[in-house]
């Protein structure tokens, strides 16, 4: 958020009911402050200052202070703490604590968080959402040092195995809003005197072994003298920073401080020491071990997980179910921190290049698909899989978690029915025809009258000589006229062909809703439109395919983006439409996305509006 200088367009204070808006916001987005803490920051009677940026950020802070609190958006729907304000009030937000000092050099370095950096309290991981606001905290030191947006909730962590991004920091201790201060706040002396000695980093080198009565003791004693030698006199500000900086801080430089950091790590435990190892490892990986794993993890997944008759699987699919399965214990691989950045391009160099996989684009779902796998390969041959032991997952939280987020996990699941094409196929193995099955074990059944029926080509055993029962099953129809219809068929066609003559169905289950609908799942419509007036206005619809309530999710977004929205039914379609006042059609989508949980090639966006 403030990597990069950004200066200020204005700068002014804010009136008598901006004021009261501006308390009642930072009461209701942080139960935790009493009425105490909250005059503390804002004091009632002083003059708060808005300083408004080019990117929409809004700073506020207290005239002639710091900077307490800053909005996102400048809407106040996303409004922080500053790292200021949490060393004035350090219990107003949550806070992640971290393994140990090595892990903080790349937070206050402006790096996101990540759960392996988390120590993990006996009690277990803290309940929380997705889109709070939390603080970070070293070990052994009160003061938070950075503060962000949680960017998955604590189920869905479990449920990830605590890997991943848990924080994605907005802002931390030294950056560009930190160094501003000195450039665009003229502090007070007592408020400076509070922050230099409850500085992070210099409580992690000055700290006493059984307290910190010491420091604070301290730093009274040297408030005292500073108004006794002030007293019938007006006070410098500035002198009274350079007095106070020069007894501190003023001395560290930014290798010392990050010295003093490492001495941390000193107040974490010997258990934690391989943990916090492996959290630099993650951090350290370069592009070409990147690459090197991604190779592996394809490899072990292509001799264990991945057999012929589950092809042809999209990419996403392969990367989730079968990839990621493979990643050695420790190791967190991120395609985006490849030298390909994209899944399609990684599939597509693979197939080419390397290792023989054949990739084709589906059309419709404008996917990668992995249709077939050259075993025969001297990439594929000599490689040794892994023996990994199964995981033994703790079943009851499993259950627990999976009771918690049963309101929000959605699960889309596409099936296939027996149709007249194919009837003759199911009845000759004694299949169910009014069953529903998933993809692979549709292919199974055309396998087993394969095998029934003794058609694998006997010079040749990637080949299926096609009968008349089978033929007709895959072509009849299909065909035009005059043309003659193929004799035989290669297995790694076979499947897919059998299964586009299916009725395509699709299960959406959303906590303990469920609902079986025949056809290709539809998708979510959103569009943005002028209207009268150079008005913009968005359009959501398509919700019921993904058991989201129109109402429901018009009132999220009338409070997320502070806007009137509109629920009208569609004309001639069953269903409704969430009208939305605004061009907010990037911001709906990654609603949708990680809130709901709707996958992003279901949503379709179009934007009228950009020329």
């Amino acid at each position: 958020m403030f990597k990069k200088a950004v200066e200020a367009k204005a700068q002014q204070r804010l009136s008598g009911a901006d004021r009261k808006k501006l308390r009642r916001t930072v009461r209701d987005k942080f139960p935790r402050a009493s009425d105490a803490d909250i005059d503390a920051l804002l004091p009632p009677k002083a003059e708060i200052i808005v300083a408004k940026f080019q990117n929409r950020v809004h700073v506020y802070g207290v005239e002639g202070g710091f900077p307490v609190f800053f909005d996102v958006d400048g809407r106040g729907s996303e409004i922080y703490p500053t790292v200021f304000a949490l060393w004035k009030v350090p219990e107003l937000l949550p806070s992640f604590m971290l393994k140990g000092g090595e892990v903080s050099q790349f937070v206050i370095g402006g790096a996101d968080l990540m759960f392996p950096g988390i120590s993990v309290a006996a009690g277990g991981l803290a309940s929380f959402s997705a889109g709070e606001p939390w603080a970070v905290k070293v070990p052994g030191n009160p003061a938070p040092i950075a503060v962000g947006s949680t960017t998955m909730s604590s189920d869905e962590a479990l449920k990830a195995g605590l890997r991943g991004k848990a924080l994605r920091i907005m802002h931390y201790y030294r950056d560009l809003l930190w160094e501003s201060v000195e450039g665009h706040y003229v502090p007070n002396a007592g408020f400076l005197e509070d922050v230099v000695f409850e500085d992070p980093l210099f409580l992690a080198s000055n700290q006493p072994s059984d307290s910190f009565e010491g420091d604070t003791h301290g730093s009274d004693a040297q408030q005292s003298h500073i108004n006794n030698e002030n007293i019938g006199e007006s006070v410098n500000v500035n002198d009274v920073i350079a007095e106070t900086s020069a007894a501190s801080i003023q001395n560290d430089s930014v290798n010392a401080a990050k010295e003093i950091t490492l001495d941390a790590c000193d107040l974490k435990s010997t258990d934690n020491d391989a943990a916090a190892k492996s959290d630099i490892e993650l951090y350290s990986l370069s592009i070409e071990d990147v690459d090197s794993h991604l190779d592996r993890c394809l490899l072990q997944a292509l001799h264990t997980t991945v057999k012929d008759k589950d092809l042809p699987i999209p990419g996403s699919t392969l990367w989730s179910n079968h990839v990621l399965a493979c990643r050695p214990s420790g190791i967190t691989v991120d395609i985006k921190k490849s030298s390909h950045k994209k899944l399609s391009k990684w599939l597509q160099a693979k197939s080419s290049t390397g290792l023989q996989i054949t990739i084709k684009e589906d059309k419709y779902k404008k996917e990668a698909m992995l249709i077939s796998v050259n075993r025969s390969h001297p990439d594929y041959l000599p490689f040794k899989p892994e023996k990994r032991p199964v995981e033994k997952v703790d079943q009851a939280a499993d259950c627990a978690a999976s009771e918690c987020c049963s309101q929000k996990v959605l699960e889309v699941v596409e099936v296939y029915k027996s149709s007249v094409h194919v009837n003759s196929i199911f009845a000759s193995v004694g299949a169910d025809t009014g069953k529903l099955y998933s993809a692979s074990e549709a292919s199974d059944i055309v396998f087993k009258y394969i095998e029934k029926e003794n058609l694998v080509k006997q010079t040749e055993k990637a080949i299926v000589v096609l009968d008349a029962t089978l033929c007709d099953a895959l072509f009849k129809g299909a065909i035009k006229k005059g043309s003659t219809y193929p004799t035989e068929i290669h297995k790694k066609d076979l499947g897919a062909t059998f299964i586009s003559r299916m009725q395509a169905h699709h299960i959406v289950t959303r906590g303990s809703e469920s609902v079986v609908r025949k056809g290709v799942l539809k998708t979510v419509h959103i569009m943005t439109e002028r209207r009268q007036g150079n008005k913009k206005v968005t359009k959501v619809s398509g919700l019921e395919t993904f058991l989201i309530d129109a109402e429901a999710l018009a009132s999220e977004l009338q409070k997320k983006f502070a806007c009137s929205t509109t629920v009208v039914e569609l004309p001639g379609k069953k269903g409704h439409e969430v009208l939305i006042q605004g061009g907010v059609i990037d911001d709906v989508a990654r609603h949708l996305l990680e809130q709901y949980g709707i996958p992003k090639r279901y949503i379709e966006v179009l934007d009228k509006t950009r020329k």
